[in-house]
């Protein structure tokens, strides 16, 4: 049985709750429920949860540290454990993504995501897998202050079936690997139909 360590990221805090920087936490609540593991205890600066998923160990974290230091919370997980970065998934909103799709890719830089800064930083890596779920970019306002809004009344109607459609992405990623997933999930629009 392998371990995967899976790390949704976003920020604490109920202020955050609906946020587009949370998309990260909004998928591995969606996971978590759909397969019945609860990230409940307070372990590695964040709440984590352990169980298993079709004969896979998985490790469930989300850091409580804010965005911007979610490395460290990842990297105590990944030590403790003793795993690679090659056994780690993150979740994470990505404004070069249209709403409603999702890609994934391994490997790559942060592309100005601050928790993608903190956990190349802290792992020395880049060199995990990455479910980028697309949040779209604003036309006019400042990104930074985009991310930390709630999604509109729009997205948030939509929103359930993008969490069912990468939650279904990410059982696929666990089970068959990252190069099936990306063949049936890759920058496809997961609103349709």
């Amino acid at each position: 049985m392998s371990t995967k360590l899976i790390v949704g990221l976003g920020n604490p805090g109920s202020k955050y709750l609906w946020t587009r920087h949370n998309a990260g936490f909004m998928v591995l609540d969606r996971f978590c429920h759909d397969v019945g593991i609860a990230v409940t205890r307070k372990n590695f600066s964040g709440l984590y949860g352990e169980g298993s998923f079709q004969g896979e160990r998985l490790l469930l974290l989300k850091p409580q540290t804010f965005m911007n230091l979610s490395g460290r919370s990842v990297a105590q997980a990944l030590h403790f454990h003793k795993l690679s970065v090659q056994d780690l998934i993150i979740i994470h909103d990505d404004l070069d993504i249209p709403f409603g799709r999702v890609k994934l890719k391994e490997g790559g830089g942060h592309a100005g995501h601050n928790g993608l800064r903190s956990l190349l930083q802290e792992l020395a890596s880049d060199q995990f897998v990455r479910v980028r779920v697309g949040i779209g970019r604003p036309l006019h306002d400042d990104a930074a202050e985009y991310v930390l809004t709630n999604f509109s009344s729009d997205e948030l109607t939509a929103l359930t079936k993008l969490l069912d459609g990468v939650v279904d992405l990410l059982k696929l990623t666990i089970v068959e690997g990252l190069s099936k997933a990306m063949t049936l999930y890759h920058n496809r629009e997961l609103l349709e139909g």
